[in-house]
C-alpha cells in the first residue's frame, strides 16, 4: 500500500474545502512544515561554519515569494526580508519586519527611497557612484544613516547556464564593475573616504550558476573587504552580504545542492569569512519555497493535433510565465490527479503536451511529457512553484490570480488548510484595469 504523501493529502484538502470550480479552476498550494525545514536548514548550515558570537542575518528575497502571510511565516523562523523596491518594502513592513531585518538592494532607487531607508534604519546597498553621490548629499544635509549602508559590486566572473539569471558578467547592470578601468580603486577610495560606508555586497547569480563560481565572487569581494580595511587602517568593513540564489532541482524531489553544501563550500574556499571578524547577510529566495509548493489546475479538455495528445488545463504563462516562454531552462514536473484528488498512476504513459489557458500556441507548461492519460476533469499539479510562480502572476489576457493556501500534514489526518491569498474576483480585477476610474 502507498502511504499519500503530504502533497497529495493537501490535494484532498483543498478539493474538499475549496473545489475546483468554473470560476476558480486552480489553486496553489504550500507545504507550511517544509518551509520551516527550508529555514532551519538554512540556519543549522551557517552556524555549523560562523564563529561563535558573529552575527549573520538571513534574509529571503521577497521577489521569490511576495505574499505578506509568507514574509511573516518567514519572519517566524528567523529569516528577513531583502527588498527591491517600494512595493516589496511595504510588504515587509505590513508584515511585520523590524527595520533591522530588511535589506534594501534595488538599482533604481529614487532620493525618497534613500531618505527612506536611512531614516528608519533599513540597510541599503547602493548599487553605482551617482547612487552614492545621492547619499553623500542626503548626508551632508544632516540625514546620517541609523541603520547600515553598503557598496555593492560585480567581479565580472562570468555567467551560468540561464544568462538572464547571470548578475556577475562583463557587462552585468548590477553593481560596480571591478575590473573596469579604475573601478577598483574608486572602491577602496569611496569606501575609506566615508565612516558610514561599511558594508559591501555581491550577488553572482541564481539559477543555472555552479556553486564554486558563486563561492569565487564571495572571495572576491573578502579580498576586496580586505583591501579596504588595510588602506583605511580600521576595520572599516565590518559585514558582508554574500547575496543568495542557491540553484534549485527541479527534475525530482531531492533537495540539491543544499545550503550545507554550499556554506561548507564557502568555508573552504573564503575561511577569513568565518573567524569573527565579519558579519554576514545572506538573500536566498527560490531555494527556500520552490520545493514546497504546487499548482493545482483542472484538464478543461483534451485533443490531438499532428497525432500528440494535448491537455488543455488552467496554468498557463500567467501562473509559470519563465516555464512557458523558456522552457529549457525552466522545465518543471507535472504529477496527475483523478477529478476526487487521488493521485492518477494507473494505465500506461502516454506522452502529451500540457497546455495552459492563454491565447498564444507557446502557452505550454510540458512538451510531449510521458504522463498518464490526461482527460477531461483530472487535475494536474505543477511541481517545485512555491518560488516566484504563483506569487508573481503574469497579466496575459486578464486571467484572475488563483487562491493560495498554506498546508500542514502529518500522514495522520486530513490536512489543514491556511489561506494565504484569497482568490482574485472578477470585481478586483475589472478595478485593478481601470474599472473603477
Amino acid at each position: 500500500m502507498v502511504l499519500p504523501s503530504r502533497r497529495d493529502l493537501a490535494v484532498r484538502a483543498l478539493l474538499a474545502r475549496h473545489p475546483l470550480t468554473d470560476d476558480q479552476p486552480l489553486a496553489a498550494l504550500l507545504d507550511l512544515q517544509g518551509v520551516r525545514d527550508a529555514a532551519n536548514d538554512l540556519h543549522a548550515a551557517f552556524d555549523e561554519v560562523t564563529a561563535p558570537g558573529r552575527p549573520v542575518l538571513h534574509t529571503f528575497a521577497v521577489k521569490a515569494g511576495s505574499l505578506v502571510p509568507v514574509l511573516r511565516l518567514l519572519d517566524g523562523f528567523g529569516i528577513g526580508c531583502e527588498v527591491a523596491s517600494p512595493g516589496e518594502l511595504a510588504l515587509a513592513r505590513a508584515a511585520g519586519l523590524a527595520a533591522d531585518r530588511i535589506v534594501l538592494d534595488s538599482p533604481a532607487k529614487t532620493p525618497a527611497e534613500l531618505a527612506e531607508a536611512l531614516a528608519l534604519g533599513i540597510a541599503l546597498n547602493a548599487d553605482n557612484p551617482q547612487e552614492l553621490a545621492r547619499l553623500d548629499a542626503l548626508v551632508g544635509a544632516g540625514r546620517e544613516p541609523a541603520g547600515p549602508v553598503g557598496l555593492r559590486v560585480n567581479p565580472q566572473l562570468g555567467g551560468g547556464t540561464i544568462d538572464a539569471m547571470s548578475t556577475a558578467t562583463a557587462t552585468s547592470k548590477f553593481g560596480v564593475a571591478l575590473g573596469d578601468p579604475g573601478a577598483r580603486d574608486w572602491v577602496v577610495r569611496a569606501c575609506t573616504d566615508r565612516p558610514w560606508l561599511t558594508r559591501l555586497h555581491c550577488h553572482v547569480g541564481s539559477q543555472g550558476m555552479a556553486l564554486e563560481r558563486m563561492a569565487a565572487g564571495v572571495r572576491a569581494t573578502y579580498e576586496l573587504a580586505e583591501e579596504i580595511n588595510a588602506a583605511a587602517g580600521r576595520r572599516q568593513i565590518d559585514t558582508l552580504d554574500i547575496g543568495g540564489g542557491l540553484p534549485v532541482n527541479f527534475g525530482s524531489d531531492e533537495v540539491t545542492p543544499t545550503f550545507r553544501d554550499y556554506a561548507r563550500l564557502l568555508r573552504r574556499t573564503v575561511p577569513g569569512l568565518f573567524d569573527g571578524r565579519y558579519g554576514l547577510v545572506t538573500e536566498f529566495g527560490r531555494s527556500l519555497l520552490a520545493k514546497s509548493g504546487f499548482i493545482l489546475a483542472r484538464v478543461e479538455y483534451t485533443k490531438s493535433a499532428g497525432g500528440r495528445p494535448i491537455a488543455v488545463t488552467h496554468a498557463g504563462a500567467q501562473v509559470a510565465v519563465r516555464t512557458v516562454f523558456v522552457p529549457e531552462s525552466w522545465p518543471i514536473r507535472v504529477a496527475a490527479y483523478h477529478a476526487d484528488g487521488l493521485p492518477k498512476r494507473d494505465g500506461p504513459q502516454v506522452r502529451q503536451d500540457v497546455a495552459g489557458p492563454c491565447c498564444f500556441a507557446g502557452d505550454l507548461v510540458a512538451r510531449d511529457r510521458p504522463l498518464p492519460r490526461l482527460v477531461p476533469g483530472d487535475l494536474v499539479a505543477l511541481l517545485d512553484t512555491g518560488a516566484y510562480y504563483f506569487s508573481n502572476p503574469f497579466g496575459y489576457n486578464a486571467l484572475p490570480r488563483p487562491g493560495v493556501y498554506g498546508y500542514s500534514a502529518d500522514g495522520e489526518g486530513p490536512a489543514v488548510l491556511t489561506t494565504l491569498r484569497r482568490p482574485q474576483t472578477v470585481e478586483e480585477l475589472v478595478a485593478e484595469y481601470g474599472g473603477d476610474c
